[in-house]
């Protein structure tokens, strides 16, 4: 069975967006049940296994779809030039799939419910703060490689950076709305309530568009090849932008 680009691509970031959201979730389900008096070990736990995770997902999965799982990543990888209008168009419904399959994942491995509505209150101006300059970082940091022509090594950088933000920000870095809507789908150490996913979201989107200036200041006159946002893609799409 042979599919089209665009449809390689959906399916890339299906599967990655669905990894990424069972490494976050089944992760930290396995740090409260391993460390259930710690909640430093267990965050510490969390974040090391989700930066390593998205290393190897970014990689598993640029090379067909630029490795996005992430719908602020595409807003911003559109308005720089990086893809067109049509892969947005079916980016953004493969992520959320994608999360949400990652999510019911998670909960199935660990023998919970399917879907579980999270109860965990997630609302805080401090809490909105640190997501847009968790999105802010980490938009930069993508296209500021990828402009400076070393996108190769952007999936090792992102996964550090998400790491290292899991403690330097006070909401945990999610800098993701797909993260955000997955993880209203599980009860557990990672989950977020629906009613705190609004505020993330807007905040995330604030803190890109920040970023998408900042990058457009920093690397005047630089326009990346479509799909070269975190990994090169394999073929170069001739979509209309």
């Amino acid at each position: 069975m042979r599919l089209t680009p665009l449809a390689r691509q959906a399916l890339a970031e299906f599967l990655g967006s669905a990894g990424l959201v069972a490494v976050v979730i089944g992760s930290g389900i396995a740090a409260s049940r391993l460390s259930p008096d710690d909640t430093g070990l267990q965050l510490l736990e969390n974040a090391l296994v989700t930066g390593a995770g998205l290393v190897a997902l970014i990689l598993a999965f640029g090379p067909v779809s630029g490795g996005h799982f992430n719908p602020v990543v595409t807003l911003a990888d559109r308005s720089l030039g990086g893809v067109s209008t049509r892969q947005v168009a079916v980016y953004l419904p493969a992520q959320l799939a994608g999360g949400a399959l990652g999510a019911m994942a998670a909960n199935l491995m660990f023998d919970l419910p399917a879907v579980s509505i999270s109860t965990h209150e997630r609302s805080a101006g401090g809490l909105w703060l640190s997501e847009a300059l968790a999105t802010f970082g980490l938009v930069v940091l993508i296209f500021g490689l990828v402009r400076a022509g070393r996108g190769a090594m952007a999936p090792f950088a992102v996964g550090a950076y998400i790491t290292a933000a899991y403690f330097w920000s006070s909401s945990t870095s999610f800098a993701n709305p797909m993260i955000d809507v997955a993880r209203m789908l599980s009860d557990t150490f990672a989950g977020i309530a629906p009613s705190s996913v609004p505020m993330f979201v807007l905040m995330q989107l604030v803190g890109a568009v920040a970023a998408v200036a900042a990058v457009r200041v920093l690397y005047p006159g630089i326009t990346e090849n479509a799909g070269d946002t975190l990994v090169p893609h394999a073929e170069t799409s001739t979509m209309d932008r």
